[in-house]
């Protein structure tokens, strides 16, 4: 028999740690190989982390509410699976043997994340409280913040899974206590003048956009309002990485934006006559994502250069096709799914991935290989009805494309009789690209290339 470690999975690209929910296994019990033996909660996922083989569980590592890097073990099994040692290992005495080190699935043997300097935090276990209710790391530091004691918790009705307190429900216990009781703490010293309120929130980002409807608005209490001049926000942890990765983003790669507009007419009177049937046929949903999904794609065929990563001086160039998608949450927060493979997809296969994608993204239902493996990133910005946006890219990716607000406009129509004017749809295409690897000639042919593809969109298509 071996023992192996089990270690913290990557839950993500730029996922670094991962929040100990619970053990579904315990001490001495078997498991199968694939069998959930821990869930795990991430800034962006809740996911189960399954047995890399089979055999018993004989240690756990880390407790529940334990914040673990990616890559430390977390438990140790006693298995049979592992590749026994030739009989040269065998005459070595059992104490110089290290016991093989064994990768959870859905982790890389590198980390693609963005920030390639800063370490990863050390785990940070939580109290434990009387009533044995579990408290995320983020509700327990706002808690620490607010003066909010144990007793005083343990009153929060939650509304996350199994009763627990969500940010949400902790930040609209602070607002209502607020209201009933002026705060007594005194008041901290004053930024200057010069700050607004645009640089306490942080700039909204484009890509942070829904594929099919704005997300709600999200209400964020202030945690103190002092000359009534200004209020200050408090940044969430996912909001805080998000700002993090974006800063590293534009520090690693020297961001160009590319421009073209395209008609996409025959697109949008194709959809609206399919879009019924297509409805009753598929019972999902026909949007214009999949079609511009597709063109894209169609695009990093003809120009696969722009299908690649940096890895210090080299371009590693990407033979799969994978497609992140932006999605904004409700919550505000973005996240930003992966279609594999999209080359190998038609139109209703690119259809019910992106409307699922979109769908379990929202109902926070995504797993971490759904986040995984992106080589080009699209993002929405018509749906705010912006008419084009400067994308920052996903890093290690070299190009992201935003998509515009479809609108009627005159435009010169060529015929065999002459030019005329007509009413057509067009929009707006914005290529970002990392100009270490991706000139101007090659980004701005590829977005070319991409309206070119979208303009060419044949009316008498089937579904």
């Amino acid at each position: 028999m071996a023992v192996v470690d089990i270690l913290m999975p990557r839950m993500g690209e730029s996922v670094m740690e991962g929040t100990i929910i619970k053990w579904i296994k315990n001490v001495g019990e078997e498991v199968e190989e694939e069998e959930a033996i821990i869930e795990v909660a991430t800034d962006k996922v809740d996911t189960d982390i399954p047995s890399p083989f089979k055999g018993k569980l004989i240690e756990q590592l880390v407790q529940e509410g334990d914040v673990v890097p990616v890559g430390n073990p977390i438990g140790k099994l006693e298995t049979e699976a592992v590749e026994k040692p030739t009989n040269s290992e065998q005459s070595t005495p059992k104490e110089s043997i290290e016991p093989p080190k064994v990768t959870v699935p859905n982790q890389t043997a590198k980390t693609e994340a963005i920030s390639m300097a800063s370490p990863a935090p050390s785990a940070t276990p939580l109290p434990q409280t009387t009533s044995g209710r579990f408290y995320s790391p983020l509700v327990l530091n706002i808690a620490r913040k607010e003066g909010i004691d144990m007793v005083e918790l343990d009153t929060i009705p939650g509304s996350g899974k199994e009763g627990r307190v969500t940010k949400k429900d902790i930040l609209n216990h602070l607002a209502s206590r607020s209201q009933e009781t002026p705060p007594t703490q005194a008041t901290p010293e004053l930024p200057s003048k010069k700050t607004d309120n645009s640089s306490i929130e942080g700039p909204i980002k484009p890509e942070s956009i829904l594929f099919s409807s704005e997300p709600e608005p999200v209400k964020t209490p202030a945690l103190g309002s002092y000359s009534g001049a200004y209020d200050i926000l408090e940044m969430n942890r996912t909001r805080k990485i998000i700002a993090e990765r974006m800063l590293d983003s534009k520090r690693i790669s020297p961001h160009v934006t590319s421009f073209v507009e395209a008609d996409v007419t025959n697109i949008v009177y194709w959809r609206n006559r399919w879009k019924q049937h297509f409805k009753d046929k598929e019972n999902t949903a026909l949007t214009f994502t999949p079609i511009f999904i597709e063109a894209v794609v169609k695009a990093i065929k003809d120009y696969p250069m722009v299908n690649v990563s940096v890895d210090g001086d080299r371009i590693i160039v990407k033979k799969d096709i994978n497609v992140g998608m932006a999605v904004a949450l409700p919550d505000g927060n973005l996240i930003v799914p992966v279609i594999r493979n999209a080359d190998q997809l038609n139109i209703v296969g690119l259809t019910t991935k992106v409307n699922d994608l979109a769908r379990r993204a929202r109902a926070g239902k995504l797993g971490p290989e759904d986040l995984e493996g992106g080589t080009y990133t699209v993002t929405n910005v018509g749906s705010f009805g912006n008419a084009m946006g400067t994308p920052i890219l996903v890093q290690p990716q070299v190009g992201i494309m935003a998509l515009g607000a479809v609108v009627k406009k005159p435009a010169v129509i060529e015929t065999p009789h002459g030019d005329t004017i007509g009413i057509r749809h067009m929009m707006f295409l914005s290529h970002s690209y990392d100009h270490r690897v991706v000139d101007g000639s090659l980004g701005g042919m590829f977005v070319r290339r991409v309206a070119d593809h979208l303009e060419r969109f044949d009316l008498d298509r089937k579904v």
